[in-house]
């Protein structure tokens, strides 16, 4: 099982940022992708960015050109660049990591999330 913390959210005035950290312990036998969804109050999951083991990444309409999602391989860490950041931003946001085990088998794990709200 692959342990996945998030911090670095917090309140942040519009148009401005954050750049929260997810970082993976644990071992994984093959890294896949790692993903950032968000979730606001009475809204469904959104799925935000994803960035796979050979670097590609996705985006969002709603986020694109605002979000970049990178990481760091030596510190098992992905990160949310949130940049001109809008009310609208306002959500948990949880990473989950897709990787496989020795076998084979698609494993998936998710971190706890953290609170990013966007005050006007």
């Amino acid at each position: 099982q692959v342990h996945l913390v998030e911090s670095g959210g917090g309140l942040v005035q519009a148009g401005g940022s954050l750049r929260p950290p997810c970082v993976a312990s644990g071992s994984m036998f093959r890294f896949n992708a790692m993903d950032w969804y968000r979730q606001a109050p009475r809204k469904q999951r959104e799925l935000v960015a994803t960035i796979t083991s050979g670097g590609s990444t996705n985006y969002a309409d709603s986020v694109k050109g605002r979000f970049i999602i990178s990481k760091d391989n030596a510190k098992n860490t992905v990160y949310l660049q949130m940049n001109r950041l809008k009310l609208e931003d306002t959500a948990v946001y949880s990473c989950d990591v897709k990787w496989s085990d020795a076998a084979g088998r698609p494993r998936e794990d998710w971190g706890q999330g953290t609170q990013v709200t966007v005050s006007s």
